[in-house]
């Protein structure tokens, strides 16, 4: 489902059960205009190539963040990230590594490559849809981007 002016949240996460979890914590705070999932880094790259690219006619269609779980099939996230903040036109996109690593080796390489903010899940299930909430009303209600006109909120 892509909001007018695209996906507000891509969200790339192969877990079932994690997807749902967020789905329905940013359905149930309405969050969110729009969301797009995606299981795969593959899918991921071909998705942000594809409607935040430059070359659009209609121009890009930037979502206002990507919550990116590192392990994921055909392309980790580590990958993904890379090509994100490598292209012009998607470098800006925040991405949040939303991830149940907490090795300090995935946090430091994750902020290399160019992640806005590095978030564990936690395990308990309340937790998490705390976690994701207050996550979700930092980026889609606090957060400025470049993108946002001078003097008006989201």
């Amino acid at each position: 489902m892509m909001a007018e002016n695209g996906a507000e949240i891509l969200l790339v996460e192969d877990d079932p059960n994690d997807a749902e979890l967020i789905k329905r914590a940013f359905k149930k705070r309405k969050l969110a205009g729009g969301m797009v999932h995606l299981k795969d880094g593959a899918e991921a790259v071909e998705y942000v190539m594809r409607y935040c690219c430059c070359d659009r006619p209609e121009g890009p269609l930037l979502p206002s963040v990507v919550l990116l779980d590192l392990k994921l099939p055909k392309l980790n996230g580590f990958e993904v990230l890379q090509r994100i903040k490598a292209d012009g036109c998607t470098k800006s996109i925040p991405v949040v590594i939303l991830t149940s690593s907490q090795e300090e080796s995935d946090i430091v390489e994750a902020y290399a490559l160019g992640a806005n903010s590095y978030v564990t899940k936690p395990i308990d299930c309340d937790a998490f849809s705390k976690t994701v909430v207050d996550m979700g009303s930092y980026w889609l209600e606090l957060n400025r981007t470049q993108r946002e006109p001078e003097g008006g909120a989201r």
